[in-house]
């Protein structure tokens, strides 16, 4: 992608959230809105560099948190994932547990984690592995069932052992969906970072979150916001520069 097709993929939404900010900003300046209530971006702008040295520590530790807890998600779908496919009995008897652990709200089950596992670093990464591993573990699963069929019977007909068409055919076809799962995932885990960090934490964006609602600083509660929000697409924007590296290198599977 070229500057000009850059600039044409940005432009849009970067305007859209400058005109988004102008209404935001007149808004409270016209209807003289009080700033506990809703802080203009100006007022939240502020407070943000005010405050930089101490966002800063928070953030630290909201982004380590996020970074293992990713890791550890993704791998672990991954592995449910190829176990489920290359096991049917136990694709069929495991998968629907897989979809029932979504049912369950991650704000109730975060409490019950903290009674098992107590207030260390363990029960945010379970948090944090249980929102990832599920859209990486699904499109993983997608992309390998939607192998070319004609391409699986020609190695079956060759003799290629189950390693050798997992290896160099349903793992390089699937490669597409598990990187979507992986962006999805990505994004997800930031928020079970701050839900994680809402339940027990001393340092972190959803720590800060909650001390400020109990002192009803709007404003650093946008502040904190926001940061998670550019944590999120700093996320989202990093595997998608993996993937289009990847998708540009193909190895060549015949060898």
């Amino acid at each position: 992608m070229n500057m000009g097709q850059l600039w044409k993929s940005i432009w849009p939404p970067l305007v859209a959230v400058i005109l988004f900010l102008t209404v935001w900003q007149a808004s409270t300046m016209i209807f003289g809105i009080d700033k506990w209530m809703l802080p203009s971006p100006v007022d939240i702008s502020l407070e943000a560099a005010a405050n930089t040295a101490g966002l800063w520590d928070h953030t630290l530790a909201t982004l380590r948190l996020i970074l293992l807890g990713f890791v550890i998600g993704t791998l672990v779908g991954l592995i449910v994932a190829f176990v489920l496919h290359n096991v049917p009995i136990l694709k069929s008897s495991l998968y629907p547990l897989v979809i029932l652990s979504q049912n369950i709200p991650t704000i109730a089950l975060a409490p019950l984690l903290m009674v098992w596992f107590g207030f260390g670093i363990l029960p945010k990464i379970i948090v944090i592995t249980l929102v990832c591993f599920f859209p990486v573990a699904v499109a993983a699963m997608d992309g390998l069932r939607g192998t070319d069929r004609s391409m699986l019977n020609y190695m079956q007909m060759i003799g290629a052992s189950k390693i050798d068409i997992f290896r160099k055919l349903e793992l390089p076809s699937a490669i597409p969906s598990i990187l979507s799962g992986v962006k999805i995932a990505a994004t997800y885990s930031v928020m079970g970072a701050v839900i994680a960090e809402w339940i027990g934490a001393d340092k972190g964006i959803g720590y800060y979150m909650m001390l400020q609602k109990s002192s009803f600083r709007t404003d650093r509660i946008f502040v904190a916001i926001a940061i998670i929000v550019l944590l999120s697409l700093g996320m989202f924007l990093c595997i998608s520069l993996l993937e289009k590296w990847i998708v540009r290198y193909k190895p060549d599977n015949r060898k």
